[in-house]
């Protein structure tokens, strides 16, 4: 058996990463953040507490890799040329990709947003991911880093273009705080409904589109 490729090692790690993190965010949602031990997660992931270390310096850096892995799926197909300048299709892939994403990992956001409901824990995501830090790492160029002041600018900045077309009665501070409290509540709709919801997911997925495209 010929030896193992550099790459080939990156995939073996990355691939261990994912495992820890996922059995890491089941046992932080179930038992709670405080309540889950590293040796707990070694356990369940079959691997040496020696070992989880060589992944994770700390429970709290296993914490906030799993926030940023999550956070970082839904905003890669965010600006995606990343150029500062949300469009109407950019806006609308947005939602689409958002939408698949949750319905293709259903058990894994569920666990998310039920650790995220624990009171310590969303404060760690409330000091580590809406203040300096980047929300996304793409390799070393940093124009594929977004920051939530920049994501909130720009969309901030969408809803404030669309005042020109809808005259002086359209309020986009108003309609950016709609759409957001729409797409909170149709995300958890999405991670909770079954296959059978499918076609009243699909008309409120386009509804939303138009309402706010």
């Amino acid at each position: 058996m010929s030896p193992r490729s550099k790459s080939q090692y990156q995939d073996i790690r990355e691939a261990k990463r994912n495992l820890i993190m996922n059995v890491a965010l089941e046992q932080f949602a179930n038992n709670g953040y405080h309540g889950t031990t590293i040796n707990q997660i070694a356990r369940q992931a079959g691997i040496s507490k020696g070992l989880m270390y060589n992944y994770f310096a700390s429970k709290e850096t296993l914490l906030a890799e799993i926030i940023r892995r999550s956070v970082n799926d839904v905003y890669s197909y965010f600006d995606v040329d990343r150029d500062g300048y949300l469009t109407e299709d950019e806006f609308e892939f947005f939602i689409r990709r958002v939408h698949t994403m949750l319905l293709e990992n259903k058990t894994i956001w569920r666990l998310f947003f039920q650790l995220l409901m624990q009171g310590e824990v969303r404060d760690h995501f409330l000091k580590s991911f809406l203040g300096s830090e980047s929300l996304l790492k793409s390799g070393t160029d940093p124009k594929n880093e977004l920051f939530v002041p920049q994501i909130m600018r720009i969309v901030s900045e969408y809803f404030e273009r669309k005042k020109e077309k809808r005259g002086k009665e359209y309020d986009p501070v108003l309609e950016l705080n709609l759409f957001l409290v729409a797409l909170k509540g149709f995300a958890v709709t999405c991670i909770y409904s079954e296959d059978d919801d499918r076609e009243i997911n699909n008309k409120t997925l386009e509804k939303i589109i138009h309402l706010f495209k």
